[in-house]
């Protein structure tokens, strides 16, 4: 027998919770200056319930080449890598729409 997912009461193969959460959030992408007028990438808004930051995070290193993190719900990288983040979010599943650069 198949199994149920708590949320939604379907079966886990056809189970569309993820892809509702993943069209809802509001994710916002931003460069800042650190210290030394270094640029930095910071993703905001991606629900951690659902997502597992630091997986993502080290996804997204991988994509980017780049060095980052993830915490404070935030995930940080090296670079403006704000083009590309939005690219492979998109591969991701995420809408386009609901993605914000600054």
């Amino acid at each position: 027998m198949a199994e149920i997912c708590p949320t939604c009461g379907l079966p886990k193969d056809i189970c569309v919770c993820m892809e509702i959460s993943k069209e809802q959030q509001r994710i916002k992408i931003r460069r800042e200056t650190r210290k030394f007028g270094k640029p930095t990438t910071i993703i905001e808004g991606i629900n951690d319930k659902n997502q597992d930051l630091s997986r993502l995070a080290q996804k997204l290193k991988t994509f980017c080449a780049c060095g980052g993190t993830a915490k404070n719900n935030q995930i940080i990288l090296q670079g403006d890598q704000r083009d590309r983040v939005k690219t492979f979010l998109i591969q991701l599943g995420f809408q386009e729409q609901n993605i914000e650069l600054q």
